[in-house]
């Protein structure tokens, strides 16, 4: 079809509709073909290639599960109050506040004003995630790779995290450490630290909202991955509505610091007139 002319162009992009691709989203997101729950609940549904980025909002309550498909995913991520970006995902404090630098199920994802962003409700990939080392940046990954720009084979997580935030009125300032899934690291015992590598194909994870909130990921290497190339693989991105965590609910009183952590919460939300 020839576009060499303006009518020939808007013929040939028309022609596009209904294009499915391995890594793109699915508007509407009903249309996913096998959901995880009800069709109609399902919000959002994206496949993410290696290299590139996605970002949403989502309701407090809505559930997202994140999915390794070839085992060489490595999905790092930001997460803010929406509508009040200050208040962000402070990965210190959710080691700290935990006793503990291991993600994985049952596991809150804090903000440094003492309460939950998420939960982490499901885990199929035994916890090999990292809270440590944040994600990649420019300078490195030139040294690495040879190029560490948005547009360049080799994409920084950061540089990416940049353009994210940039689409939901973020600046490069707001971005603190990131959390990455399906890649994981170890501390050894004289304080190095030793890459783990993949949880393998299929792997996923599933967090909830606690509070609605603004979601950046970006599908790039772990910055300690040993590999020579820059090698990462899809990563499935499928939200759904649900119920945010409540007082009966397990995790609610699972430890004596998340449930200080949920009650800093729901006496916030209380206050804002969100029960």
């Amino acid at each position: 079809m020839a576009t060499a002319t303006t009518y020939g162009a808007r013929d040939h992009a028309r022609a596009q509709e209904g294009t499915r691709t391995d890594t793109m989203p699915v508007v509407p997101a009903r249309d996913w073909t096998e959901p995880p729950c009800e069709a109609g609940h399902l919000v959002w549904a994206e496949t993410v290639a290696g290299g590139t980025y996605t970002h949403r909002v989502l309701a407090r309550g809505t559930e997202l599960r994140l999915t390794d498909l070839t085992g060489a995913a490595c999905a790092h991520l930001l997460l803010f109050v929406d509508g009040r970006p200050w208040e962000r995902l402070n990965v210190a404090d959710t080691v700290k506040v935990q006793w503990n630098a291991h993600l994985g199920e049952g596991r809150l994802l804090l903000s440094d004003q003492g309460r939950v962003l998420a939960s982490l409700v499901a885990d199929t990939s035994g916890g090999r995630h990292d809270a440590l080392c944040g994600t990649s940046t420019l300078v490195r990954n030139i040294e690495r790779y040879g190029a560490g720009t948005p547009e360049s084979p080799s994409p920084a997580g950061r540089e990416l995290f940049k353009l994210a935030a940039a689409k939901n009125g973020l600046t490069p300032r707001d971005l603190p450490p990131s959390l990455s899934f399906f890649q994981g690291v170890r501390i050894s015992e004289d304080g190095d630290v030793v890459f783990t590598g993949s949880a393998g194909p299929g792997a996923s994870v599933t967090l909830r909202a606690e509070q609605d909130v603004t979601v950046l990921i970006a599908n790039v290497p772990h910055p300690s991955d040993p590999q020579e190339a820059y090698v990462c693989g899809p990563l499935e991105v499928l939200a759904w509505r649900a119920a945010p965590t409540g007082e009966k609910d397990p995790l609610w009183d699972a430890t004596p610091e998340g449930r200080r952590a949920f009650q800093n919460t729901a006496d916030f939300l209380a206050s804002r007139g969100i029960r």
